[in-house]
């Protein structure tokens, strides 16, 4: 539940500029898609699908870490680590059945597959994007368990784009067109608030001593 007065409290520390970005930010943030990275070996490559998430305007970002514990770059990232909530598993079949128990469409990306192109793909379904290991791709247990296979068109003489491109191109497509639908695509109000309250936990300095003030205050 949100503690409506600690917001208040914390948005007094924050200019008008700020609180009013925080907002216009959030009515553009969706669940309805989510985005996964499996066993992805470049740090930098983690990093950028998560600045990628961002300007995307996608809140969700899983990442499994089966075989290589990585920690995301903030050079890379350029602050979307604060925008973004990260989600680390260590095994792809415990990260396939949340999302599926969150009622997301498993999509695997992958040229090499009898795949849907991406221009055919049907917005309207929550669905949970896939992208692989740079040298090898997805592994079998999310080709197994996938609810569908997606491709980007390419004519060229190269087979496969890098991971970070190949979700810029699907996330910019999928999220224009979700934005046509009818689809209830954004956060809850409740959502929004409680992103609000995180995001100016996050950038307020001193936020510990504030905090600390705050409560004292509160038990008096």
């Amino acid at each position: 539940m949100i503690d409506y007065q600690l917001l208040t409290h914390l948005e007094s520390y924050l200019t008008e500029r700020r609180k009013e970005l925080f907002k216009e930010v959030l009515s553009e943030r969706t669940r309805h898609f989510t985005v996964v990275t499996e066993d992805v070996y470049q740090l930098h490559n983690t990093s950028a699908v998560m600045r990628t998430c961002d300007i995307f305007g996608i809140q969700d970002l899983h990442v499994v870490e089966e075989i290589d514990g990585k920690r995301i770059d903030k050079e890379i990232a350029m602050g979307a680590q604060k925008w973004v909530d990260l989600h680390r598993h260590d095994h792809i079949d415990s990260c396939i059945s949340e999302l599926k128990a969150k009622g997301y469409r498993i999509i695997a990306t992958t040229p090499h597959k009898d795949s849907q192109f991406l221009g055919d793909f049907d917005v309207t379904q929550k669905a949970a994007f896939f992208f692989g290991k740079e040298s090898t791709g997805l592994s079998d247990t999310v080709f197994k368990q996938a609810d569908g296979f997606l491709k980007i068109p390419m004519v060229g003489f190269t087979e496969s784009l890098n991971i970070s491109v190949s979700a810029a191109i699907i996330l910019q497509d999928v999220t224009a067109k979700l934005k046509k639908t009818q689809i209830d695509w954004q956060l809850s109000e409740e959502e929004q608030l409680e992103k609000r309250l995180d995001w100016a936990m996050k950038t307020i300095k001193s936020i510990e001593a504030i905090l600390k003030r705050y409560d004292e205050i509160k038990n008096d």
